[in-house]
């Protein structure tokens, strides 16, 4: 009987990240697209905030962060009184107004860093500053989605309403920031 032996065979895979130091057209590329990306969510999050469309009433009459409006048949136009402040109103308008200064400070923070930082370093503070922001709408939303009876208790009936496209881009926001705030993390300047 002949002894069998066998030699274990090393398989070597090599995964060649987007994030590697190995192509340079690879890297320009995630660069641009996690700096449009970055705009894109800035201005999503800025209309979230400043828009007026985070509860809507048959098209006539809605509410935002800041303001209950209806509209006007005779003038054409939206007549607007400021929304009655209470704690939960006020908590989703500072959580909204922090996410946007939070993504604004990330996205000058990496442009700084694109100039300034070394070859090889990593974009931590913008991933975190991007995440906070991420964070903080994420608390925002999810404020408004479980106390809008509080928030709009002086309105017409919620049951004849429903969320705006404003509080639906604050939703889809989420999600982004927290994406790019991780792609930043694990992004290496490259010369």
């Amino acid at each position: 009987m002949l002894p069998i032996t066998c030699k274990p065979s090393v398989i070597s895979a090599t995964f060649q990240s987007p994030f590697s130091d190995r192509d340079p057209a690879q890297m320009a590329y995630l660069l641009m697209f996690v700096t449009l990306l970055h705009l894109i969510t800035l201005a999503m999050l800025f209309i979230a905030t400043m828009e007026k469309s985070w509860w809507v009433w048959d098209g006539m009459e809605n509410s935002d962060l800041w303001y209950n409006c209806r509209f006007d048949n005779d003038t054409g136009t939206w007549l607007c009184a400021s929304s009655k402040e209470t704690e939960w109103l006020q908590s989703v308008q500072v959580l909204m107004v922090l996410s946007v200064v939070f993504s604004s400070v990330s996205f000058l923070v990496f442009l700084g860093q694109l100039f300034t930082m070394s070859k090889g370093g990593l974009f931590y503070f913008t991933g975190l500053c991007q995440v906070f922001a991420g964070l903080t709408a994420f608390a925002a939303a999810l404020i408004y989605t479980l106390h809008n009876q509080e928030i709009l208790q002086d309105s017409r009936k919620l049951t004849e309403g429903h969320f705006g496209y404003c509080f639906i881009l604050a939703w889809v926001c989420v999600p982004l920031l927290l994406i790019s705030g991780v792609m930043y993390i694990h992004l290496r300047k490259k010369e």
